[in-house]
């Protein structure tokens, strides 16, 4: 039986899995990436950044190698792999196994979908990492994870998790509002997302008073989604979800400010999503990560214009039909 999978060795998955097998807990890392597995079961996994720089040896695999039954499952994939990845999941697991997301957005449904609801548990995941090249993960600064059940409750699962996890990060805890958590940072996500339409920094144009208008919108946009969808929204690392509720562009620029200083002090200084449209020239996943929330704004009544758009925008990058420029933010504004 396999204890522990990481499915999914990239930029969260990957920097997790080192760390927890540098601490002998032999999680067996699942990447669909060929080179990636290769380069892992050849010369280990190698993380790199301010925070650490050390090489573990891992136990990799592609996901035709995997054989179960499986105990525990950290799914670690793209939101617009979550599906697929959890059907493959499926049929390997163990009659007590259990699977946390530890995914970006809310993929607590589609996991549901393929492996029962009984199984699935929930992460908030706020650190900066990147996939640098086969076996390189770049981690580029320390953030909020918070596990949870999808109902609230912390229960002794979850402080399994969170005890496995602390070999990764001690500050992880449990929480009772991962929903909340999650609604959170897709609005804080919102914004970076926003960042990736130029060329600059995060931190360059969160600390700009010239978008201060349209991070408003956009964090409006998803606060009151989420709050008409029955969750309340909790910021994490710097995100007022309450200042933006309110309109209030005071708190809202305090908060910008906050979130620009964070990422001052990372050396991660441009998101996951840029970092797909002007490297890696791939398809990024900010249309599973928008499409809930505009689907919750349309059933509960909260227009999202702002944030239909940004995700219209990104999806002509991604088509190469639109450039890196702050003209997209001033058009995104209007």
């Amino acid at each position: 039986m396999e204890d522990l999978v990481i499915w999914g060795a990239g930029a969260i998955g990957g920097t997790v899995g080192a760390y927890l097998s540098r601490a002998g807990q032999d999680p067996l890392l699942v990447d669909a990436d060929k080179d990636h597995v290769a380069a892992m079961k050849r010369g280990g996994l190698k993380i790199t950044g301010p925070i650490a720089e050390f090489a573990t040896p891992v136990r990799a695999a592609t996901p035709d190698e995997v054989r179960g039954p499986i105990r525990r499952v950290m799914l670690a994939v793209k939101s617009q792999h979550t599906s697929a990845a959890a059907r493959m999941i499926a049929p390997l697991l163990a009659p007590d196994a259990t699977v946390l997301s530890l995914q970006n957005g809310l993929n607590g449904d589609a996991i549901v979908a393929e492996v029962g609801a009984e199984r699935v548990l929930l992460a908030l995941v706020d650190f900066a990492s990147d996939y640098i090249e086969p076996g390189v993960i770049a981690y580029g600064g320390r953030g909020s994870v918070y596990v949870g059940e999808p109902a609230g409750r912390i229960t002794p699962r979850v402080q399994e998790y969170v005890a496995l996890l602390k070999h990764f990060d001690e500050r992880i805890e449990a929480n009772d509002n991962v929903a909340g958590l999650l609604w959170g940072k897709i609005a804080y996500g919102g914004l970076l997302t926003a960042t990736a339409l130029t060329n600059d920094t995060m931190a360059d144009v969160l600390g700009d008073p010239r978008w201060r208008g349209v991070m408003g919108k956009i964090g409006r946009e998803i606060v009151l989604a989420a709050k008409a969808a029955g969750v309340a929204p909790v910021g994490v690392d710097g995100f007022d979800a309450e200042a933006f509720a309110r309109g209030d562009a005071g708190g809202i620029a305090a908060s910008c400010d906050a979130m620009a200083e964070h990422y001052r002090h990372s050396a991660k200084t441009r998101s996951g999503i840029w970092r797909d449209l002007a490297v890696r020239k791939r398809k990024t996943e900010v249309g599973p990560l928008l499409a809930p929330v505009i689907a919750a704004g349309k059933k509960g009544g909260v227009a999202t214009p702002t944030t239909e758009r940004l995700a219209a925008m990104i999806a002509e990058m991604e088509a190469e039909k639109r450039g890196f420029t702050p003209d997209n933010l001033s058009e995104l504004d209007r």
